[in-house]
């Protein structure tokens, strides 16, 4: 197994914090009045806090799009690709994007920002609280050469949020099948919405199916179950717990952060 996730993060379990931007045009919470500078500046607090407190990476998310699209509109990845350009000055760790949930549009933001890996739903078709979703990695993998991000690591959302598989099929036959047709350069496993814990068993099941693969916990790892999921996992993305009352929708604390990221580097050095 190739050790890229060490050359582009530089340690050992690498942690991926979540900045989450606020509703953007188009999307029914929207604040017309307050405007993309309100989004630009809660979003650069929560990169301040997020990197000040230790975190390895970022990545990039419209988490405040509810009701989401599995296509989103044009507007949406433009104006994220406006934001994030307007970061970038502030960035000092490296940085990926997720335009959820359309691995196209995640793929073309990733291209137009200098993002190094995307996280997105890439294969299966689920039964879904967005309705039937659908996907075509073979049509995804082949955009990103022709738009030139063929560098871009892609992290497979193997149990898709707010969604069921369509199809009576192991976990472990999913994750084998994953690999074999698609060569994801890593796997997340989730629980079901942002914040809810993901399953130790679940992500033990994956990681012994594919254990040349990497795996990330991909939601709900906190203080109370980090040291678990550590255990089984390559790496972790985190959100709800880097937020002010581990609430998924309020601003990132940097006394939180500090806290969870002590306590991952002990685990790490042990």
């Amino acid at each position: 197994m190739s050790n890229w996730l060490k050359e582009m993060f530089n340690v050992h379990k690498p942690i991926i914090a979540m900045v989450h931007m606020r509703a953007l045009p188009s999307d029914p919470h929207y604040d017309q009045e307050k405007g993309l500078e309100w989004i630009y500046d809660l979003a650069k607090a929560d990169l301040s806090a997020l990197q000040n407190g230790g975190v390895d990476a970022v990545m990039f998310s419209n988490e405040f799009s509810l009701p989401y699209l599995t296509k989103v509109e044009p507007i949406t990845t433009v104006t994220m690709a406006s934001l994030i350009a307007q970061l970038k000055s502030e960035l000092t760790i490296p940085f990926g994007v997720n335009v959820l949930w359309d691995p196209v549009a995640s793929i073309d933001l990733a291209v137009a920002t200098g993002g190094k890996f995307v996280r997105e739903i890439f294969t299966g078709v689920y039964g879904s609280d967005f309705g039937i979703w659908n996907t075509n990695c073979g049509e995804v993998i082949r955009h990103r050469a022709v738009v030139g991000g063929q560098g871009i690591r892609l992290f497979f959302n193997l149990v898709p949020e707010s969604a069921a598989y369509l199809g009576n099929r192991e976990i472990a036959d999913i994750a084998r099948s994953t690999v074999f047709n698609a060569e994801p350069d890593a796997i997340c496993v989730s629980g079901l919405t942002a914040g809810i814990e993901t399953s130790t068993q679940t992500l033990k099941i994956v990681k012994e199916a594919i254990p040349d693969t990497f795996v990330f916990a991909n939601t709900g790892v906190k203080p109370e179950n980090v040291a678990d999921q550590l255990a089984i996992a390559d790496g972790a993305i985190i959100g709800t717990a880097f937020k002010i009352d581990s609430l998924t929708w309020n601003p990132v604390s940097e006394k939180r952060v500090d806290s969870l990221m002590k306590k991952i580097i002990t685990i790490r050095n042990n």
